[in-house]
């Protein structure tokens, strides 16, 4: 699965301030030259824009929600409830109006194919996410088992997906032991 978007040849020309979005971060900008990275595995990243405010703004998630019972007065900002409500209330007080947001989505990966699904829930989280919220969602690259490399630039709202290879090791094979210990042991 490979979606890429180019950068106009006038953009490039001068080279953006890259702003890498780690894990539990949301970060808005209105600057032309700014560009936000980030690399997805199971997480999932919001890029929203308003295009009549030239304003936009990158999450990065590890999970959609806290697991039951965990207290509510703790704010975990890892989360997607806390990072998607964060992410549009900055948005809002750079200017964005909410019924002109346009959202993409990326990562939601099933990296490891030993564990719970992951990805899975944190993608159905984000869609389910900007359909309540009524926000647009204009494009999305979702799911799958490869990580992915996300390039954003929130003044004009274009963005560059790279799917990277899946390099996982082959499955674990478990190593017979012997059927009976020979008993063998060297000191030293």
């Amino acid at each position: 699965m490979f979606e890429s978007r180019i950068f106009p040849a006038a953009d490039v020309a001068r080279a953006p301030e890259r702003i890498t979005v780690m894990q539990g971060q949301a970060l808005v900008s209105a600057e032309p030259q700014v560009e936000l990275t980030t690399v997805l595995g199971s997480c999932v990243a919001l890029c929203l824009f308003d295009p009549d405010a030239r304003v936009g703004g990158m999450n990065h998630f590890l999970l959609a929600e806290p697991p039951a019972g965990m207290p509510t007065s703790a704010v975990d900002e890892h989360y997607g409830t806390y990072l998607m409500e964060l992410l549009v209330n900055q948005m809002l007080g750079k200017g964005a109006r909410k019924m002109r947001l346009k959202a993409h989505l990326y990562g939601g990966a099933n990296v490891n194919r030993n564990m719970m699904k992951i990805g899975t829930a944190n993608a159905e989280f984000a869609r389910g996410f900007l359909q309540r919220e009524g926000i647009d969602l204009v494009r999305s690259d979702l799911g799958g088992t490869a990580a992915r490399r996300v390039d954003f630039r929130p003044a004009s709202g274009q963005v560059r997906c790279r799917t990277v290879e899946d390099r996982l090791a082959p499955p674990v094979q478990p190593i017979a032991r012997p059927a009976m210990s020979t008993g063998d042991v060297e000191l030293f």
